[in-house]
């Protein structure tokens, strides 16, 4: 077993790419952010650029080097974590045709009636229904509205793996990535040569699928000579950035669960089978660690509708004041009732039409009350997904956080009185991903058992629901779930 060198986690997000420097002992020894900007040209769309996922990587990793260079000089191994769902489309040089289409880019809502019609079956073989943030039907957009641009596609990646194309010079990708394209037969483990004909594509036109824990590729010696690494640094499978924080958390195990409340936000639970339910809207896709599956209720606004928030007030900077205001207001935000849904809602409504909602405004109404009912939507959302983990057989007693909204003590407060779902936060979970990427890679180059590469952080503070705000909020939830009906039925 090798037991020297330095492995690097590189997480491509929405947001910002992430860059972690992880020695053997797993000790983070240097980070790194890039910011990325998105794209929206038209009311639904989000895009970017490609070429910027591989401009923001360059930077981290240089940043990294001024951080720790004798470290740096000696990686051994690189894990990949992404942004799940993004369409990258790419010509036989393996140069993008267009911009990506982002996981939040719901232009393709008319497309996935058609990829069920084509193939009925989709739904059990793929884990969840066609939705338009998933990236079947983009390709269908794209074959419909960009027939030039579909003609000339020769492979699909999700944006993580576009990065390993230029690292490695290598087509390939993860199980979890792929599982969220709707092309993986989720319960064999490899592509569906029919859901990839409803696409109008064949498997020549995807890349190589690994686990997270398998090589992928070699650093291309450039790069190498480039970044004063010794040869034969390897690339693992790596994950989707689900699957990926799961790892960094120590979720592999039957029934571990955590709330992800970055972007977007997610509640997961790992699964030692495939477990299909979607008719609950509930997402069954392949986990990153062999024989291991995932059931995830996906949200598509999480902490980012804060960050609006805090734009529009004008208060972009001051985050940290407006919470400590929004402390202040009594729970039910003085009548004030907020829909998150700024990005659309995939679970569980799947409506890339649905749009945020202010409510009960009134002259009095303050800046921290709309503040104090942004953190209580989101938190109404995630009760919202746990009755449909529910329905779909999976109870849950608590569940670990992690993600960038895991800063506010206050938010994970709401969301535990909202849900009645005990809470755990955990240490180091700021790292995110691109740490459950290096965890992958050092599996990858060392051959350890995942069990004892990927164990659970500590606890450093714990949430408990409180009875009396429970039955305030039972009360808001009630309100919150007939505004989304009523408003679904006047904009229709």
């Amino acid at each position: 077993m090798t037991t020297d060198g330095f492995i690097l986690g590189l997480d491509i997000g929405t947001s910002a790419v992430k860059a972690v420097l992880v020695d053997l002992a797993q000790t983070v020894r240097a980070s790194a952010s890039v910011q990325l900007t998105t794209s929206r040209p038209w009311p639904g769309w989000s895009e970017q650029r490609p070429e910027d996922w591989i401009e923001a990587a360059r930077v981290a990793l240089a940043q990294l080097r001024t951080q720790a260079a004798a470290d740096f000089s000696c990686v051994r191994a690189i894990g990949l974590s992404g942004q799940m769902h993004g369409a990258v489309v790419l010509d036989a040089n393996g140069t993008p045709l267009r911009p990506a289409i982002l996981w939040n880019d719901g232009r393709a809502e008319a497309e996935c009636a058609g990829l069920l019609a084509a193939m009925p079956a989709l739904p059990m073989v793929a884990g969840v229904p066609p939705m338009p943030g998933l990236t079947a039907p983009k390709l269908l957009w794209l074959r419909e509205h960009e027939p030039g641009v579909f003609r000339r596609i020769a492979t699909v990646l999700c944006p993580k793996d576009f990065v390993r194309l230029h690292l490695t010079g290598d087509r390939a990708t993860d199980m979890c990535d792929a599982a969220g394209t709707l092309w993986l037969d989720e319960a064999r483990r490899c592509w569906s040569a029919e859901a990839l004909a409803a696409s109008g594509l064949v498997l020549e036109q995807m890349p190589r699928v690994v686990e997270g824990t398998e090589v992928s590729g070699v650093v291309l010696p450039a790069l190498c000579a480039e970044f004063g690494w010794h040869p034969g640094v390897i690339v693992a499978g790596g994950a989707g950035d689900a699957a990926a924080a799961a790892v960094g958390l120590g979720a592999i195990g039957d029934g571990d669960a955590f709330i992800s409340l970055g972007t977007s936000c997610q509640l997961f639970v790992t699964t030692a089978r495939y477990r299909p339910r979607p008719e609950s809207l509930v997402h069954a896709f392949a986990h990153c660690v062999s024989g291991r599956w995932f059931q995830m209720a996906a949200m598509l606004n999480g902490a980012s509708c804060l960050a609006w928030a805090a734009g529009v007030l004008g208060r972009a900077d001051d985050i940290d004041g407006l919470l400590r205001e929004a402390a202040m207001v009594p729970p039910g935000a003085r009548g004030v009732l907020f829909l998150p849904y700024l990005a659309g809602e995939r679970t569980p409504h799947n409506d890339a039409s649905a749009r945020g909602v202010f409510a009960g405004l009134s002259a009095s109404t303050t800046a921290a009350d709309m503040t104090r009912s942004v953190l209580e939507g989101v938190a109404y959302s995630i009760r919202e997904a746990r009755g449909v983990l529910a329905s779909a057989g999976t109870e849950l007693d608590e569940a670990g956080v992690t993600g960038g909204g895991t800063r506010s003590a206050l938010w994970l407060q709401i969301i535990c009185d909202v849900s009645g779902l005990p809470l755990s936060r955990l240490d180091g979970t700021e790292l995110g991903p691109a740490f459950g990427a290096a965890r992958l890679a050092r599996i990858a180059l060392t051959g350890e058992a995942v069990d004892m590469v990927c164990t659970k952080p500590k606890v450093s503070d714990r949430f408990v629901p409180d009875p009396a705000k429970t039955v305030v909020y039972a009360e808001g939830f009630a309100r919150y779930r007939k505004l989304y009906k009523a408003l679904r039925l006047a904009m229709t």
